[in-house]
């Protein structure tokens, strides 16, 4: 009886580990699901549906290269709650330009626990103000429970 639990022992604390660290890796998240990013969909309301984040998440946007039937998009991090309420990109942080989001799309690892405030600066600011193309992340600390 004994040697069956010090058999089962090592056994379960490998499965144990292995659980945790399934449960630790991080997400590819492609922002705006198949519509990807583009003006006219609201990113606040899918963020909503498709959180939470987890810190070391990545989240992916993807639209198409400017070109005489694509409207230019791209991806500015603002500063902060203020900017991003009222689509101010003067102290914003340019991450992908129009050309960045084609392909496999552009990449933004959520490194840190903070919030994380997202929009397009395209058309002075409109498709941020009107066309709902701005959404919030704050990444949690991931659990291994």
């Amino acid at each position: 009886m004994k040697r069956g639990i010090s058999f089962a022992v090592p056994g379960l604390i490998f499965l144990l580990t292995a659980c945790m660290l399934a449960l630790g890796e991080a997400d590819t998240i492609v922002v705006g699901g198949s519509q990807h990013w583009h003006s006219g969909f609201n990113y606040t309301y899918w963020s909503i549906l498709n959180g939470p984040f987890f810190i070391n998440d990545k989240l992916v946007f993807k639209y198409n290269p400017p070109s005489k039937t694509n409207r230019r998009y791209s991806v500015y991090l603002l500063p902060n709650l203020w900017s991003f309420i009222t689509c101010d990109f003067s102290n914003a942080k340019l991450l992908a330009n129009p050309q960045h989001g084609g392909g496999k799309g552009f990449v933004f690892e959520l490194t840190n626990w903070r919030p994380h405030y997202f929009a397009s600066g395209e058309e002075n600011g409109l498709q941020c103000e009107h066309g709902q193309m701005k959404f919030f992340a704050v990444p949690l600390p991931r659990s291994g429970f």
